[in-house]
């Protein structure tokens, strides 16, 4: 931004004054033309090198010819990038490590990145010692990444020093272009923790902000470019710099920095907003570029500043997105004619990849899915078919000399496509190619020792909180993510708004929710919350990803060398059969919501609460259309389902409101209902406080309300009758002064006492005392006779 350079100029005239050579006339000196300086940016390719005939990523052919025309007409040209280039790549990338995207993108002549989070999906070291290491086919044949990599807000955590370069410089015609690279704070929740151990993730404005002033004064940088692994969450430049980390971002980082080319959220945006500081000084532009290319390259961004070769100053700029494609259903709707030294490696790619992928691993009975939204978008917080498949796939995998595996848990980010398969016949193969773009990550498998209390920890932590569970952890944008789980194992919960949760770093609060597990069970056992259990979960999730900080207070963690996807190849090979059984689809539901429980039920009386996510959300899912309620073996009645898919990020599909009649017989203490799914055959447990009912007691005095002393022996005719109609049982006593009392079994509800002859005259009172039972109260009721001499 600031320059030295007319500095030195202004020096210099005041030197040739002072000696005197000012006295000569000079001619005036004219002035250099700017120098238009081009940033060609992209984002978020993972290792799309395929032109696809069903979306609008155009392939690394296509974007290596479109930065080389744009180089070609201007040579003062960086290509830049914002970060996750490679991870969780497409499959002909995928299998070969990302190499063939790294081979890809340095023909294209890619020159310096931010660093992203799925750059260090396998961990820094292999960031450093393969991704950016110099390629040797014998030490290192699948790196060898000739661009740099940087992030001013990664440091080693030991020493302070970068992890990764800072910054980078390159100087064109005359003028010196740093660029300035940072990575989201949410990097710690996003991969393996134990990947980054040694790494400290610090402020993305405070290190960006300092490396900038250090470019533009010590380095004598003319134009500042951030290259940044974060983004907006939306596209509407209006509202981009309102509230949020994004905002923050925008808002506060320095004067110094000209431009600033984002990633991270897959959105493309072409903005540009005002810098207080350039409109007080009057510059000729006065608003800065953010931009981003969105996914996949399916774009480009194109940012040109004409800069004054003399001063430094920008004098004007201009900001573009190219479309790389202009449709999203051929591979020739492009201006682009695919590089002729990309296009080999592309296809030496797909060589290796094809019959790899085409071995079919067995055959599936129908598609596994993830969660949606109402618009059919992924959602993350959402139960799947697929989510609890591959969980009860990573537990059933866990081997016996491993200890085995009772529970296994999956994030959803970890599955980054439906599981489909190829139509059959009446089933679906299901090929290796299919199985690795679900998980393309080739996480290793964990297992570890978690205690009941531990374990409900963990289900809570799907409402992400920081450790402490008092913010929402910086940089984050979901703010729930529900957790795949193994067959077996299932729970229920209570999830209330949280509005206005702190941010960690600062920040606008966020409206979010919270959640309360409120029963766990283990094949229908209750979890026991000192009892220890035995987990397996992916290498991100044991490390603590995506917030789920008590994965790391396992104990007796143990890796086996087992892959996620090495556990589902084997578990297809074990399970299905070509020509026989197909995998069948589990559409069961491991976690239902359950609130406004009321703290007691009356024997006899109305059980009222209500359910949600009781159903998966793909629209090919089964669902139920009701819920049945038992209490042991006894059904009480049924509740209509509402499988309305949501438009948020939460789990709200499938809700009923429960009321049914709780059977006057039953007894008093804790009870569980049993809620049931028939096309599903999801069970929910709810535990509920039984407190005894209320009888309706009568009685009836025979022969009327005269008897003769000395002769005529009343009956007493008890009815007991529970609040819901039903007959009593227990016991009823019978008490008349002068008389011992009598007590007699109530059968069927009724009870008959004969008393015996008065010896006095006058007004007799008789009382009826229902004793109660283990499910009804006590009850009384008096009657009155007259005794009479004739």
């Amino acid at each position: 931004m600031r320059s030295a350079k007319h500095l030195l100029l202004g020096s210099l005239g005041i030197g040739l004054a002072v000696s005197g050579l000012g006295a000569v006339a000079a001619p005036p000196a004219r002035a250099a033309a700017p120098v238009d300086i081009q940033i060609i940016g992209t984002n978020d390719f993972h290792g799309r090198i395929l032109n696809e005939p069903t979306s609008a990523a155009a392939g690394a052919a296509i974007l290596s010819a479109a930065v080389k025309d744009l180089r070609a007409a201007n040579p003062n040209t960086v290509f830049a990038a914002a970060g996750d280039l490679i991870g969780a790549s497409t499959f002909e990338s995928f299998v070969s490590n990302d190499k063939p995207t790294i081979d890809a993108l340095n023909e294209a002549g890619l020159e310096v990145s931010a660093v992203g989070n799925h750059e260090l999906d396998q961990g820094y070291d292999d960031l450093m010692d393969r991704v950016m290491a110099a390629y040797d086919p014998a030490t290192n044949p699948e790196g060898g990444a000739e661009w740099e990599y940087i992030a001013a807000n990664l440091k080693v955590r030991a020493t302070g020093d970068p992890a990764v370069p800072a910054s980078w410089i390159k100087p064109m015609a005359g003028i010196d272009v740093g660029f300035v690279g940072a990575v989201t704070e949410a990097l710690p929740t996003l991969v393996s923790p134990d990947g980054i151990a040694d790494i400290e993730v610090q402020s993305i404005v405070d290190s960006v902000n300092a490396e900038a002033t250090r470019l533009v004064e010590d380095a004598n940088v003319d134009l500042v470019v951030m290259l940044v692994h974060e983004g907006a969450p939306s596209t509407d430049c209006a509202t981009m710099d309102d509230s949020g980390p994004w905002a923050e971002i925008i808002n506060n980082v320095s004067a110094d920095v000209d431009a600033i080319v984002s990633g991270h959220t897959h959105l493309a945006y072409n903005c540009s907003f005002p810098v207080q500081d350039w409109v007080d000084a009057s510059r000729p532009v006065t608003e800065r570029p953010v931009v981003s290319a969105g996914q996949y390259g399916q774009k480009l961004n194109k940012l040109v500043f004409s800069v004054d070769p003399d001063t430094g100053g920008v004098q004007a700029k201009s900001q573009e997105i190219i479309d790389l494609k202009t449709c999203s259903n051929s591979t020739t709707c492009t201006p682009y004619t695919p590089d002729p030294a990309v296009t080999p490696i592309v296809q030496a790619a797909v060589d290796v990849a094809t019959p790899i992928g085409e071995q079919v691993l067995g055959p599936i009975a129908g598609p596994f899915n993830r969660a949606k939204l109402a618009n059919g978008s992924e959602n993350r917080g959402g139960e799947s078919t697929l989510g609890n498949l591959v969980a009860e796939v990573q537990r059933a995998e866990t081997p016996a000399e491993q200890g085995g595996a009772q529970i296994a848990f999956m994030n959803p980010g970890g599955l980054r496509a439906e599981m489909e398969g190829t139509a059959a016949g009446a089933v679906r193969n299901l090929t290796y190619r299919q199985a690795a773009n679900v998980q393309p990550f080739a996480n290793g498998l964990v297992n570890m020792d978690l205690t009941g209390a531990q374990i409900e920890k963990i289900l809570e932590q799907q409402w992400s909180r920081t450790p402490d569970g008092t913010q929402i952890p910086s940089g984050l944008t979901r703010y729930f993510l529900r957790l795949g789980v193994s067959k077996g194992f299932t729970y229920t919960y209570r999830e209330v708004p949280a509005p206005a949760v702190p941010v960690q770093g600062g920040g606008t609060p966020v409206d979010t929710w919270v959640g309360d597990v409120t029963g766990m069970w283990l094949n229908g056992q209750p979890i026991v919350p000192t009892q220890t259990y035995s987990v397996t979960a992916n290498a991100f999730l044991a490390g603590g990803g995506d917030s789920f900080w008590e994965f790391r207070n396992a104990q007796g963690k143990a890796e086996w060398g087992v892959s996620d996807l090495q556990a589902m190849t084997h578990y297809m090979d074990t399970n299905t059969d070509a020509g026989g059984p197909a995998l069948p689809v589990d559409y069961s539901q491991r976690a239902v919501e359950v609130h406004n429980l009321d703290a007691s039920y009356r024997a006899g009386g109305r059980v009222r609460f209500d359910v949600e996510s009781w159903s998966m959300s793909n629209p090919s899912d089964l669902r139920d259309t009701e819920i049945e309620v038992r209490l042991g073996g006894r059904v009480l009645g049924r509740a209509t389902l509402d499988n309305t898919v949501g438009a948020a990020a939460i789990d709200k599909t499938g809700t009923a409101r429960i009321d049914v009649a709780l059977p006057s017989s039953t007894p008093a203490g804790p009870q569980t209902l049993t809620l049931v799914g028939a096309q599903t055959g999801t069970q929910a447990r709810v535990a509920v406080t039984v407190a005894k009912g209320t009888v309706a007691l009568s009685a009836k005095v025979k022969p009327g309300k005269k008897i003769k002393l000395g002769k005529t022996r009343a009956k007493v005719k008890v009815a007991v009758v529970g609040a819901d109609g039903i007959p009593a049982t227990g016991q009823v006593k019978v008490k008349v002064k002068g008389q011992k009392a009598r007590t007699v079994t109530v059968v069927n509800g009724k009870a008959k006492v004969k008393l015996k002859a008065f010896t006095s005259s006058g007004i007799k009172k008789i009382k009826v005392t229902y004793l109660g039972s283990t499910s009804q109260e006590p009850a009384k009721v008096v009657k009155k006779i007259m005794v009479v001499r004739r």
